[in-house]
């Protein structure tokens, strides 16, 4: 069995969920291939060849895979393909973008946001926001997977020494076309990668509250900052903070709830967290269901009270 995976970069370097898929691939054979599909990435390719466990790089390099077009991508991808037992990519906007694409114009079925190898041919992953996890068998010949990333722990990004194969890359499709890119800087951990996460919901009250009350917390945990969908919704802060099912899966080592109730829609981004600590009024939200430590309390009481004991 050989694997393709399809890598999140920046052109200078590989993203974190690419070396979790990495380590999702190694529990279905060894001899691991990782595409570089963009534009000045040499430095990605050369980053990629270091990954203990990769046999193989292969880099496609072109102006029109630089902003990481799904059909661009699709097109490179789809002449390698017959190579390959399983196609990889991590279930980020990245990989859902290109894989289904992939996935369809070799009309086979996507097996999606994977979270345990049960074999080269069987897959568990998450239905009905996490309450359930179905057990997936594909007889495809090429599987086309995306590997939930918080549920595999990354490899080692040095002490692998991978050759670099440059490959053609597909002309433009002339289906779809870059127009913007608004990226946001963070003086924070990225939420989908830290190991500390500290997040607000509706509890909270407004926006002001948010930041003055979460920001000094996050601050001196050295933690990210998420929220709930009623945060966001409500306005307090911008949709790229959202925990939960149509947010952003995280899995930290701890997980701070403040004002947060605990919709279904929320634990199923933060459930597997290592320890959750929750802090709410209402002695009844589900949040404390499933939290290891809860606080019931006027959270603008304890939270101050919290900065100041660590």
């Amino acid at each position: 069995m050989t694997i393709l995976i399809i890598a999140q970069h920046d052109c200078d370097s590989v993203d974190a969920a690419t070396l979790k898929t990495i380590g999702a691939a190694q529990k279905i054979g060894a001899d691991i291939h990782v595409l570089i599909a963009g534009h000045g990435a040499q430095r990605a390719a050369d980053a990629a060849a270091k990954i203990a466990g990769v046999s193989n790089v292969l880099l496609a390099d072109a102006p029109q895979l630089e902003a990481g077009l799904a059909e661009n991508v699709e097109a490179t991808v789809l002449p390698l393909a017959s190579r390959y037992t399983h196609i990889l990519a991590p279930a980020t906007a990245f990989g859902k973008n290109v894989m289904p694409r992939i996935a369809a114009k070799l009309d086979v079925a996507q097996i999606s946001d994977i979270t345990a190898v049960v074999s080269d041919d069987t897959f568990e992953r998450p239905v009905y926001a996490g309450n359930a996890i179905a057990t997936v068998r594909s007889a495809d010949r090429i599987k086309v997977v995306t590997v939930r990333a918080t549920s595999f722990d990354a490899v080692s990004a040095v002490g692998g020494s991978a050759p670099v194969e440059r490959i053609a890359a597909a002309p433009d499709s002339g289906l779809s076309r870059f127009v913007s890119r608004d990226a946001t800087k963070l003086d924070r951990p990225e939420l989908t990668n830290a190991s500390i996460v500290v997040s607000g919901g509706r509890g909270l009250g407004s926006g002001e509250n948010y930041a003055k009350v979460l920001a000094p917390l996050a601050d001196k945990l050295g933690a990210a900052l998420g929220a709930s969908r009623a945060a966001v919704d409500a306005g307090f802060v911008p949709n790229d903070y959202q925990v939960g099912q149509t947010g952003k899966i995280v899995a930290p080592r701890l997980y701070v709830a403040v004002g947060i109730s605990g919709a279904i829609q929320h634990l199923a981004g933060m459930k597997d967290s290592k320890v959750i600590v929750a802090i709410n009024k209402d002695s009844e939200a589900p949040i404390f269901g499933i939290a290891d430590y809860g606080i019931v309390g006027d959270l603008h009481e304890i939270v101050p009270a919290f900065i100041d004991a660590i």
